[in-house]
């Protein structure tokens, strides 16, 4: 094993849109695992739209970085050393680690990852916290019925993929807003969405709506916000209910867009909007995880990662999130075994 160890920080706020001036890599030692901890080296891992918040000076949800701070995330490793009788030398884990080669982690916070089930990145997406967000904010912030329409904005991505999936599941017809015509493709021939919307094709999105979903929208899960969250909510039916996971097109926003301007148009329909954040279920993902391995293993429930290659290209991957460059999960692999 190398005694070097390279790592990401965040080196300046970034204002709009990030680039590479936001990140610096950085070399230091491979750290030391003390009692109840993991030295684990970084199979894959995550980039994440939330990211984004984090590099604001901004009190939310998820805590921001400070300038300086190494980046952190969900990622898959391979046990180095263990100091603890649960974890042994070469064992799969996944848990949330910094953008390094090696990383010290707790663990009581990592959780075994079975390769038999699904490859290792799988559980970045699928399998991992975008699987868990899909699952609970579909089902019990969405609550499919069958029968209902069930559209999706960011459908080729981790959430709104599995999203798709489990409406489809509970009987629903499901609609897709997707960026390109190979992402529109994979969600109906592949993943078995009734229908798809290029987005970036699309001058009206309401009249693409209107031909993908004409008897209305029942249940909303919104990844992106934006035009096409305006036009969703000229569709939703009496009852209907929005999901609101995340705001994609307003990420890099330097002031607030002026609005919110739809929702007088809740109001005759009684529509219920409400946000989602995956840590208020996180007594129940025990469930979650068992139900959505279930399903992958049994090839019930599809899935696909982009993997961008080498730690060095972490911050292009991240970057791409921005401009709809992934398929499903955006992942990058940092080593592959054997390595040395």
């Amino acid at each position: 094993m190398t005694n070097t160890n390279r790592e990401w920080l965040l080196a300046d706020r970034p204002a709009g849109e990030p680039d590479m001036d936001s990140f610096e890599l950085r070399e230091t030692a491979v750290p030391s695992p003390t009692p109840g901890e993991l030295l684990v080296r970084t199979r894959y891992l995550s980039v994440d739209p939330y990211m984004r918040g984090r590099m604001r000076d901004v009190e939310s949800y998820a805590e921001p970085w400070d300038v300086g701070d190494a980046l952190r995330g969900g990622i898959v490793g391979e046990v180095v050393e263990s100091e603890i009788d649960a974890y042994d030398e070469g064992d799969l884990v996944t848990g949330e680690g910094r953008w390094a080669d090696y990383a010290t982690l707790d663990a009581g916070d990592v959780a075994p990852v079975d390769p038999t089930v699904a490859d290792p990145e799988a559980y970045l997406g699928v399998l991992g916290m975008p699987g868990r967000t899909a699952y609970f904010g579909l089902l019990e912030v969405g609550e499919p019925k069958p029968g209902d329409t069930v559209v999706v904005s960011g459908a080729a991505g981790a959430v709104g993929s599995v999203v798709g999936q489990i409406a489809k599941r509970n009987g629903c017809r499901v609609v897709g807003f997707a960026g390109s015509d190979e992402k529109t493709a994979w969600l109906t021939e592949d993943l078995g969405f009734d229908a798809a919307i290029n987005y970036k094709a699309t001058d009206d999105y309401r009249a693409a709506l209107d031909e993908a979903a004409p008897d209305g929208v029942d249940v909303y899960f919104d990844n992106v916000g934006g035009p096409i969250t305006d036009a969703v909510f000229t569709q939703l039916n009496l009852d209907a209910r929005v999901a609101v996971c995340g705001q994609i097109a307003h990420y890099n926003d330097e002031e607030v867009p002026t609005g919110p301007r739809k929702l007088p148009q809740v109001i005759p329909i009684r529509a219920r909007i409400e946000g989602l954040l995956v840590g208020d279920f996180a007594t129940r993902f025990g469930e979650a995880s068992e139900q959505l391995a279930r399903w992958v293993a049994t090839d019930e429930l599809a899935h696909r990662e982009t993997v961008v290659e080498g730690l060095e290209n972490a911050p292009d991957a991240f970057l791409g999130l921005f401009s709809g460059d992934n398929i499903g999960k955006q992942v990058v692999r940092v080593s592959s075994p054997g390595d040395e």
